[in-house]
């Protein structure tokens, strides 16, 4: 694991805080902190592992220097994902071509599909195969798998996935080389210790709530574009993050219970057998994740070379808005620290 200095204002080193101005109060004015235009994307959509469609939309500058392939973290859709926007158009910038999408049961991915989700299971072959079939438009190699929070987890299940494309995946004109690897902020890694974490305290309560009523109105949504797939009733019982993949998920999966089913999809395990660069971002002060888990990654990450692990301080979760001097610092252009490095990273390989 390598230190690295990173500072944020003086009023956010506090995870909570950083958390809160970065969830609510960063995205009401983020295009006026970024000097990059919204490149011209192309509507495509992509045919992800089961068949399932999956919406994305892509932009390939001149000459481009490599792909770079993200989605976002629990809800929302491209639409309104701001912080994901921020990297499209930075990395578009940086001569790299750029595929975002909505990943399952979200967004307009929603709409042409009632598949729901699997928290990479599945989500990880989707990752290769729209890099496979961005390859064919002219998105070239290497290809960077990329999200933050849950979109970060989804993207260490594409990094793992990718590491055995040639044994499944024959037909889909990519290489396992053309997949060079990926970098994520604040993934999450075990979904049974920092959800009840999360509920543990009035805070935690208030945000798994809002995060819970944007899942039942994503299952309506489903409902009203494909009301055969799901259950009405199922979903008024949905009143919570584990009460949504407890009566929507895990009978499709094949899980006995939420417990098995978030076992089986926390990457936290994967993380010693990843052979692909790998750069992971993660706060200590992250307050929506168990503390507990930072040892356990430590040591996860501490024998395999290709992982290239930073907790840091302060970042609180899906922050990272550095102050002034720390932009000096690193001669940026502006506070979008965690994006800023990755792209360093991705530059760096």
């Amino acid at each position: 694991m390598d230190s690295i200095s990173y500072t944020p204002p003086w009023g956010l080193k506090n995870g909570l805080s950083m958390s809160v101005y970065a969830g609510i109060f960063a995205g009401k004015n983020w295009e006026k902190n970024i000097q990059f235009p919204e490149p011209s994307y192309e509507e495509k959509i992509f045919t992800g592992a089961q068949e399932t469609p999956i919406f994305g939309l892509v932009a390939i500058p001149e000459n481009p220097r490599g792909t770079i392939v993200g989605t976002y973290g629990i809800v929302g859709d491209l639409d309104n994902q701001w912080y994901l926007r921020v990297l499209a158009r930075k990395a578009y910038a940086a001569g790299y071509a750029v595929v975002i999408f909505d990943w399952r049961a979200h967004g307009k991915t929603a709409q042409l599909s009632p598949t729901l989700t699997s928290d990479g299971i599945y989500e990880g072959e989707d990752f290769v195969r729209i890099a496979a079939q961005a390859k064919t438009m002219g998105c070239p190699a290497p290809f960077w798998l990329t999200g933050f929070s849950l979109g970060g987890q989804l993207a260490l299940w594409g990094i793992k996935s990718a590491q055995t494309v040639s044994s499944w995946g024959q037909n889909l004109f990519i290489e396992a080389s053309d997949i060079a690897g990926g970098a994520v902020i604040c993934p999450n890694l075990d979904s049974n210790r920092s959800l009840s974490y999360l509920v543990s305290s009035p805070w935690g309560q208030y945000i798994e709530k809002r995060i819970a009523k944007q899942l039942k109105k994503l299952a309506w949504k489903i409902y009203k574009a494909h009301p055969e797939n799901l259950e009405p009733e199922a979903i008024r019982r949905a009143n919570s993050i584990w009460g949504f993949d407890d009566q929507l998920v895990i009978k499709r999966l094949g899980f006995s219970s939420v417990e098995e089913y978030y076992q089986a999809s926390s990457p936290l395990p994967l993380l010693p057998n990843l052979s692909k660069p790998t750069l992971i971002f993660y706060a200590a002060d992250d307050p929506l994740f168990d503390p507990s888990i930072i040892p356990d990654l430590k040591s996860a990450c501490a024998d395999n070379s290709n992982i290239d692990l930073r907790v840091t301080q302060y970042g609180g979760h899906v922050g990272y808005i550095s102050n002034k001097n720390c932009q000096r610092q690193y001669k940026d252009s502006d506070r979008w620290w965690a994006w800023n490095r990755i792209l360093d990273w991705f530059e760096s390989r």
